[in-house]
């Protein structure tokens, strides 16, 4: 009973330059603002294809976070495989803003373990695949 859809998924290296770009102009030359609000060209998980952003049908422009369907979304989003990449509260671990429409896909395990532990993809990643992968350990 909630409307929402994609607004913003898969990004070509151009469609990033352009995204980016217009985040600088509005920082005025600022890259290191603009780094707070999009990722460069070439680091953008829209290029990859596993991130997409999401919108209300009903608030096109509104704060995403205060719709009906970001309360089922953020709370159901895991079931299917994917995170609120840029939480609330967890700007100082992933660098970016807090953006509620901004999802990515990791897969059920990975999605739940984040949303029932109250992580960022970050942290998952330092402590399950980077620390504890036995090939990424050095006697």
């Amino acid at each position: 009973g909630y409307g929402f859809k994609l607004k913003s998924a898969y990004r070509s290296y151009d469609t990033q330059v352009t995204t980016y770009d217009y985040w600088v102009s509005t920082e005025n030359g600022n890259t290191k603002k603009a780094d707070n609000y999009s990722a460069r060209p070439g680091h953008s998980e829209h290029q990859t294809g596993y991130a997409f952003d999401i919108r209300d049908y009903n608030y096109e422009y509104e704060d995403y976070s205060k719709s009906k369907s970001f309360t089922w979304v953020s709370k159901n989003a895991h079931k299917y495989g994917f995170i609120i990449r840029f939480p609330k509260g967890k700007e100082h671990i992933t660098g970016y803003q807090y953006e509620p429409w901004h999802y990515r896909y990791c897969g059920i395990e990975c999605a739940t373990y984040i949303y029932e532990n109250d992580i960022t993809f970050e942290e998952y990643y330092e402590y399950f695949i980077k620390f504890n992968n036995p090939k990424n350990l050095k006697s």
